[in-house]
């Protein structure tokens, strides 16, 4: 019997915990079982505001993005310098490596690169990616055509159960700014979320041209979320793992625990409430390195730039060996919404390691 595609899931993801210091060309470095060579580097300021800033091997080092606004690529040569045999190496802009400020970074490993000419309705565009089939995690860099059903391949080998997108760059001719679209499985082909924003799953006209990926390829409609003509785009593309990632929804039971069943010990675990507008949330076990009497506590949302939020006893995550439980999240506090009776949410986790091991061997609770 199989219990785990991946014994060792800190070679493909790793939470980072580092303290700025102001300075240059600053090498930082993971601590996990093995040495990972990231090509997803996800960057947020902890203890003050400060935007997420998303940077990857494909758009190359010192091209930031951030979740929390629409805004388009920039370049900042003191961002993320380079990606290394075992971390990054930082420069001394603020949002990443700013004197005594905390920060926390999330880190997916991709890795083999390719080229080529995307498929589908219209014209052929270029298209360049990262992948990693073992962990299943591609980055996947392409230009619009304009027409619907354009095809976008993403290497997997495997259909993608999660695919996040946004517009880089204004080749086109204007500076439009666009949302972040999410594709979830849990919501299908015909409704998105977005990553700078609180709302519900909406109907998301035509981003995913109404198409679920396939093990080759995702779709993309005609407007600017992912296709406009000449245009560049990056999507993060995201298979699931036995053992290793989860992504799927559960519905809020208004009580104070709800238990949720992964497969796993969390490293991470990214939530949005699909029903009704609420913050994103994101808890790891850096962050907060055990459970307490509520778990988890310490928040951060992608949607905005707010300083990590406490739970402060009020609620938490419990990290299993083999899920996560809610704790106190029965009602909304103005904060980030988990367990509201009869409302429905999505979420995306990663291993910190399998409940069962490929021989056998069982994991322990945070």
């Amino acid at each position: 019997m199989a219990y785990t595609d991946i014994d060792d899931p800190s070679a493909y993801f790793q939470n980072l915990l580092w303290t700025g210091n102001n300075t240059d060309g600053t090498a930082l470095t993971f601590d996990g079982n093995s040495d990972m060579q990231p090509d997803f580097v996800w960057v947020k300021h902890r203890n003050g505001t400060g935007y997420h800033g998303l940077f990857d091997s494909v758009r190359g080092v010192t091209k930031r993005l951030h979740t929390n606004t629409t805004a388009l690529e920039g370049t900042v040569a003191e961002s993320l310098q380079s990606f290394n045999s075992n971390g990054f190496t930082v420069g001394n802009n603020s949002e990443i490596n700013g004197s005594s400020k905390n920060y926390v970074s999330w880190n997916w490993k991709a890795g083999t690169t390719g080229s080529g000419t995307t498929t589908g309705s219209g014209t052929g565009k270029a298209y360049s990616y990262s992948v990693n089939t073992d962990s299943g995690f591609s980055i996947v860099k392409w230009v619009g055509n304009g027409t619907a059903g354009h095809t976008i391949p993403h290497h997997l080998g495997a259909v993608p159960k999660t695919i996040i997108m946004h517009r880089i760059d204004a080749a086109g001719g204007t500076s439009g700014l666009d949302a972040w679209q999410v594709y979830h499985q849990a919501l299908g082909n015909t409704k998105r979320v977005t990553l700078n924003s609180t709302g519900a799953a909406d109907a998301e006209i035509g981003y995913f041209n109404n198409t679920t990926p396939t093990s080759s390829v995702f779709t993309v409609g005609i407007n600017n979320a992912g296709n406009n003509t000449d245009y560049g785009y990056i999507g993060y593309c995201f298979a699931e793992k036995q053992g290793y990632s989860k992504f799927g929804s559960y519905t809020g039971n208004g009580g104070d625990t709800q238990f949720i069943q992964l497969g796993f010990k969390p490293s991470i675990f990214i939530f949005k409430s699909i029903g009704q507008a609420d913050h994103w949330g994101i808890m790891d076990n850096k962050r907060d390195t055990f459970n307490d009497v509520h778990g988890h506590e310490l928040q951060l949302r992608p949607n905005d730039n707010a300083v990590e939020i406490d739970g402060s006893g009020d609620r938490g995550i419990d990290f299993l060996s083999n899920g996560v439980c809610l704790r106190g999240w029965a009602s909304a506090t103005g904060t980030v919404s988990a367990n509201q009776s009869g409302v429905s949410y999505i979420f995306m986790a990663f291993a910190e390691e399998s409940f069962v091991s490929s021989t056998g061997v069982p994991a322990t609770a945070g």
